[in-house]
């Protein structure tokens, strides 16, 4: 009866370890080949020779969203709020969630009351226009600076009128506007802020890399002179053939891929990249 025990013991050991190297020889025999090529406008289709493919398990793109998750986008109020500018300019980059005083995009968002409301506007939209001798800017009222103290009333009225003209002025002459942003280059934060903003393009993109090429790397493989690419000894899943974000110069063509791979055990995945199944490159914003 021992021997019998043994007998049966012994068989399914035998039987597990032969299923266990079956499964390993099958996964051993999974692999990719591809071939990449690249088609240039004007041009007819040619090899991508020489270049790095990565085999990951995980998307590029999505890869990238999880290393910015890890970069928080920086708060544009609480940067305002430490700026030395005036209360009344803070709270108007804050209403429009803008910091950047210069260029077209700029002129077109500010409105008469900005202008006058803001000292720093105003002082800018006076300097610039106070000046010009042939333009019929109106003309500040005459009093001296004693006046406002002798009668109060009258020169806050005179004041209170002359911002009214200022005011229809700007709403009958807009194009007044342009140019007063070459006077406020000495107080624009936006320098500042844009370097924030590229350090942590900069961080995400490094992170990115990082985790593609580490924790996320299954297999690489350069191509050959015919662009052809072989990864072999892979296991059996779900994949994402990738050049990351590194275009395949081809004449003008820059292809990127990112092509989802499902391997079952013990097959062989043939691949063909082209300009048509490549990364549509992001339209210009």
């Amino acid at each position: 009866m021992s021997d019998m025990k043994n007998r049966v013991w012994l068989f399914v050991f035998l039987f597990s370890a032969t299923m266990a190297l079956g499964s390993r020889a099958a996964a051993q025999d999974t692999s990719i080949e591809f071939v990449a090529h690249a088609t240039p406008s004007g041009g007819l289709e040619e090899p991508v020779r020489g270049f790095p493919f990565f085999l990951l398990s995980r998307s590029f793109v999505e890869i990238g969203k999880e290393a910015e998750a890890a970069y928080p986008k920086p708060d544009m109020d609480a940067f305002i709020a430490k700026l030395d500018v005036s209360p009344e300019l803070k709270a108007w980059m804050k209403k429009n969630d803008w910091v950047m005083l210069a260029g077209e995009d700029f002129i077109h968002k500010l409105h008469p009351d900005d202008i006058l409301a803001v000292p720093e506007f105003k002082t800018a939209y006076m300097d610039r226009n106070s000046g010009d001798q042939s333009a019929d800017f109106p003309k500040p009222p005459k009093f001296k600076a004693s006046d406002q103290a002798k009668n109060p009333a009258k020169f806050d009225k005179l004041t209170a009128d002359y911002v009214e003209t200022i005011r229809r002025y700007i709403g009958q002459h807009p194009q007044s506007i342009d140019g007063i942003d070459l006077n406020l280059a000495s107080i624009d934060p936006s320098p500042r802020w844009n370097a924030i903003l590229g350090a942590r393009i900069t961080a995400i993109h490094s992170r990115t890399l990082d985790l593609a090429q580490s924790t996320y790397l299954v297999a690489r493989a350069e191509t050959n002179l015919q662009g052809q690419g072989f990864m072999r000894g892979l296991a059996p899943g779900s994949y994402w053939l990738s050049t990351l974000d590194i275009p395949a110069t081809v004449g003008d063509a820059r292809p990127r891929w990112d092509i989802p791979v499902v391997l079952r055990a013990g097959e062989t995945k043939y691949i063909t990249l082209s300009n048509s199944n490549s990364i549509r490159p992001q339209a210009s914003q």
